[in-house]
């Protein structure tokens, strides 16, 4: 896994966890807010592939409700 996807994945897990936003489509709407977010901050570019990026925190959906499950 890519560090910065990664680095994603921690804030959008944090962002599930505070909203209680465990679905499918929170997720996916939490996913675009943080990676605009990294955009903001200068960590993402326009250089970074950022349909790549999402596609990877996409695959990740089912390690979020695991362990969301295990708490």
């Amino acid at each position: 896994m890519d560090p910065i996807v990664g680095e994603i994945f921690e804030l959008v897990k944090k962002k599930a966890a505070e909203q209680a936003a465990y679905d499918r489509a929170s997720y996916d709407e939490i996913v675009d807010e943080t990676v605009g977010y990294f955009k903001e901050k200068g960590k993402l570019t326009d250089d970074d592939n950022e349909e790549f990026i999402k596609d990877q925190l996409s695959e990740m959906f089912e390690m979020l409700q695991e362990e969301a499950a295990d708490k």
